[in-house]
């Protein structure tokens, strides 16, 4: 018992903490010189990058992927060289994240496959920041891509963040890929009414500024039904990210100018008729 109190006191005692705490003092100290010194790094580096990408007019998704890699590289770096600092043997340590990341991986699989859809969407762009896109039935301008996830505004001013891996997997269609967009607005007229007429009304209201002339805008007939006809108007608008506000101003032009031409514009009805039953 007496050896045990001894043993105790050599490796738990005062004089031996003291001596392992002024041992580890300067291995800390540089550790904490270290985190700081790279702290500053990453500040100025990313500094300099958002300046560069200034002056080279870099569209934005490239600027947000290289920034994002950039801190995490220099990270990774600082705290691997804090920790040499302090003695420890980094080595064994990657080699033991190594193995752990395996194990990880395999419990952590939606993850990463979230980052590395990231990596190939920053790699692939079929959008970039500022992109009016429908991913998974969901409308919105594109805020800003991360490796984890993409975050989109809504109309409505709802942000939304989708994993990567959904769009990854999913149609996503883009508005503003091209420079411009057709918008198409349907409306029935009457069985009777003149096709020409009504063609020669909607192409009319396409002489405004916002509407291209090349492409032509077009009225076309989509179906005949028993009660009405279908008709769709077709037009190019020069900025396509206004083809949400274009649309509904357009369809309400509609309205009002086949009102006002007193073309008519039936409902769906049913007509029912008597039904002489014979010997009776």
């Amino acid at each position: 018992m007496q050896q045990a109190l001894v043993n105790f006191k050599a490796t738990f005692g005062p004089e031996a903490l003291s001596k392992v705490f002024f041992a580890w003092v300067p291995g800390l100290l540089a550790a904490c010189v270290t985190g700081i010194l790279f702290y500053g790094i990453v500040w100025v580096v990313t500094r300099a990058l958002d300046q560069m990408f200034q002056r080279s007019h870099l569209d934005p998704t490239a600027a947000t992927f290289i920034r994002a890699v950039t801190r995490f590289v220099l990270s990774i770096v600082g705290v691997l060289t804090a920790l040499s600092q302090m003695g420890i043997d980094t080595t064994s340590i990657l080699t033991s994240l190594g193995v752990m990341g395996l194990t990880i991986g395999f419990a952590a699989q939606n993850t990463l496959s979230n980052l590395i859809s990231g990596i190939f969407i920053f790699w692939d762009r079929p959008f970039v920041i500022g992109d009016l896109i429908e991913v998974d039935g969901e409308y919105g301008r594109v805020e800003t891509i991360t490796l984890r996830s993409t975050r989109l505004v809504t109309v409505d001013g709802r942000m939304l963040a989708i994993p990567n891996a959904v769009i990854a997997n999913e149609k996503v269609a883009s508005y503003t890929n091209f420079p411009h967009l057709r918008i198409d607005v349907e409306v029935t007229v009457g069985v009777n009414e003149p096709i020409g007429r009504v063609r020669e009304i909607l192409l009319g209201l396409c002489e405004a500024p916002q509407y291209l002339r090349t492409p032509a805008p077009q009225v076309v007939v989509k179906s005949l039904n028993d009660y009405n006809v279908l008709v769709e108007l077709r037009v190019w608008i020069d900025d396509e990210k206004q083809h949400v506000a274009e649309r509904f101003a357009l369809r309400e032009r509609v309205k009002d100018a086949l009102d006002a031409a007193k073309v008519e514009m039936p409902f769906e009805t049913i007509q029912l008729a008597p039904i002489t039953l014979v010997g009776r």
